[in-house]
């Protein structure tokens, strides 16, 4: 099954996986899931480092390639079509990076890993 990841869900994984709920660690431990990682989550995940906001296990860049190999991460891109989706979303959510998501989410029909809840008001499946 393919599923979607949240920052955070990544990064736990990775860094911090005793803060991921045992589901969200069984699926993303599963190889025969398709986890799948939007490009503005991997912007966001720059962003944020490089305001110091948040510290990585090693350098973004070296970071970043090696989660993406070691998962087998697919990265869905920014399309039209997703920005069209989220052009029409209620603003239960005013961050732009978590917009995408759900509009990715819904657009794609796979649900997103996230320990979020305000993505239920978006029509997501969440799954945490």
């Amino acid at each position: 099954m393919r599923y979607l990841l949240d920052a955070h869900a990544l990064i736990w994984f990775v860094d911090q996986d005793h803060l991921l709920s045992p589901n969200a660690h069984a699926i993303m431990s599963n190889s025969t899931n398709d986890l799948v990682l939007s490009a503005a989550t991997i912007w966001e995940i720059g962003i944020k480092v490089g305001l110091q906001k948040l510290p990585l296990s090693m350098p973004f860049k070296q970071w970043m390639n090696k989660a993406i190999a070691d998962l087998g991460i697919v990265i869905l891109p920014i399309t039209v079509e997703y920005i069209d989706k989220q052009i029409g979303l209620l603003h239960h959510h005013r961050d732009p990076f978590d917009r995408i998501l759900a509009s990715q989410a819904v657009v794609e029909g796979i649900p997103l890993l996230s320990k979020d809840a305000t993505f239920d008001n978006y029509g997501v499946v969440r799954i945490w």
